[in-house]
């Protein structure tokens, strides 16, 4: 009952990271807002989440995990009462701040809270199933959001959570034992140096493609911003006396730090894959959204057959293995996401996917097992927002990267294509023909074609760098130490 209250708590969270993605165009026409303005629904809940989440090992020192747990989902279902029942855009981007505030905590108390109650020997299937919540969010997202958008209202895309959040508080409120470690001092400096950070760091990440980069001020403050913030962190860190915000414990356990590395790398591929495939079918192969909801779903399908087989693998294979297979299985699924045409049908998007997805899960949950497997107990409650955190920087680097190589791609490929533009070329014999005599219409569908033939070799250029990224993680495994076999080890006892 633990396992399930905190999974529902943590699914309602990762899903209200994409849902809302594809609700936007309603959005913006029922609020009256233009498409800069509407993009803040997305940077507020991002931002806001991003600074709260370190803040959750401290919370919990203070008011104990299970009231942290309560009070968050609490505040979560609340204000996603307040986003659909928002009239204006002032409205729901504070309801929106309030979300990602409260949310913030969910992911990484679930993680803390599945590696306690579970022995050594059960984590990999702890994990499995902590995974598998976390992947239910930006795999369905999308096509629950374009399905409750297209037959009821975008309004429905926040209301859906209010009935998992009474769930979820019942069950937590009910069965989650409470755990409060020793109290820790807030290092006010090092907190406010790295919600700056982390905060113009998202912000220059989400609004940089809108801005067109360093072009804009705003882009370049941001900037510079977040590198004079990290810097002084990492100063701060290393040089204060007493307990800093980042715990130093933390910093010394290779398995943590490789984890977290890999977890930033997996948050690159996977969402930024993610954001150029409904690009792609939307835009170039004109596919509704529903539709390109159904035939991305099967990525969904291979992660949890991945995961229902990983979580029994664990404890009989070496981590580094399984891993190296779900990055081998991920960088396969890119390479034939690089023969993509306008002329294909589904099939390419469905076969790929279903591979990527079981790459992700033999990824994923070894990956969650081996980072935490050599850290002491007491520092999980600071150790996975951490993790957590990484892995979503990640998603939003990855997300920025892909988007500025296509647009950046688009514009050099059409170049690149109307240099064969000429009289002379026998392909372009017969398209007066074509059009009748108007040579403006003429010029009109030889731009079209261009312009979407350009697309095209942005988006294989843009899967052809993803699976190079991939494949040049897995070496990068040897890193990690192996964790011992703690079969008959009781579940506290890990070691560090």
């Amino acid at each position: 009952m633990i396992t399930l209250s905190i999974m529902l708590a943590t699914i309602m969270q990762a899903l209200d990271t994409t849902i809302a993605n594809v609700a936007l165009p309603h959005m913006q026409g029922s609020l009256q807002a233009s498409q800069d303005q509407i993009t803040w629904v997305l940077t507020s809940y991002i931002v806001a989440s991003a600074i709260a989440l370190p803040l959750t090992g401290w919370l919990c020192s203070q008011w104990g995990r299970r009231k942290v747990f309560l009070l968050s989902v609490i505040g979560f279902t609340v204000a996603s009462a307040l986003c659909g029942l928002a009239t204006s855009l002032t409205g729901i981007v504070a309801a929106r701040l309030l979300q990602g505030i409260f949310g913030a905590a969910l992911v990484p108390l679930s993680q803390a809270v599945l590696l306690d109650i579970n022995p050594p020997q059960k984590v990999g299937q702890a994990m499995a199933i902590w995974g598998a919540g976390i992947m239910v969010g930006p795999i369905l997202g999308p096509m629950l959001g374009g399905w409750l958008t297209e037959n009821f209202d975008w309004r429905w895309v926040f209301f859906i959570n209010l009935p998992v959040g009474a769930f979820a508080l019942y069950g937590i409120w009910r069965y989650l034992p409470e755990n409060r470690p020793r109290a820790l001092p807030l290092d006010m400096f090092g907190f406010v140096t790295l919600s700056l950070a982390i905060g113009l760091l998202q912000m220059f990440l989400d609004r940089g493609e809108l801005l067109d980069w360093f072009d804009s001020w705003e882009i370049r403050l941001e900037a510079v911003g977040a590198l004079v913030a990290f810097a002084f962190l990492a100063v701060h860190t290393w040089t204060v006396q007493g307990a800093s915000f980042v715990d130093r414990e933390l910093l010394k356990d290779r398995n943590f730090i490789t984890g977290c590395v890999f977890g930033f790398i997996v948050g690159v591929v996977l969402y930024g894959t993610m954001a150029l495939l409904p690009l792609f079918l939307q835009g170039l192969m004109q596919y509704p959204v529903v539709y390109t909801g159904v035939i991305t779903a099967p990525r969904g399908i291979g992660t949890m057959i991945a995961m229902i087989a990983v979580g029994r693998l664990v404890q009989k294979v070496d981590l580094r293995v399984i891993m190296a297979v779900g990055f081998g299985l991920t960088a396969l699924a890119l390479w034939q996401m690089t023969h993509i045409t306008l002329q294909m049908d589904s099939r390419l998007v469905v076969t790929s996917g279903f591979i990527q997805g079981l790459g992700i899960g033999f990824t994923f949950v070894p990956l969650s097992a081996a980072a935490f497997a050599t850290l002491a107990p007491r520092l999980r409650n600071e150790g996975t927002p951490i993790y957590s955190l990484l892995r979503n920087i990640g998603g939003s680097v990855g997300i920025s990267v892909v988007q500025a190589l296509l647009t950046r791609g688009m514009a050099q490929s059409h170049a690149n294509l109307a240099t064969f533009i000429a009289p002379g070329n026998p392909a372009l014999a017969q398209l007066p023909q074509a059009v009748g005599a108007d040579p403006g219409a003429a010029l009109a569908l030889l731009n079209a074609e261009v312009t979407r033939q350009a697309a095209l070799i942005a988006y294989v250029n843009d899967f052809w760098i993803m699976m190079a990224v991939t494949v040049l993680a897995i070496p990068l495994l040897v890193l990690m130490r192996p964790p011992r076999r703690q079969a008959s080890q009781p579940a506290g006892d890990m070691p560090h």
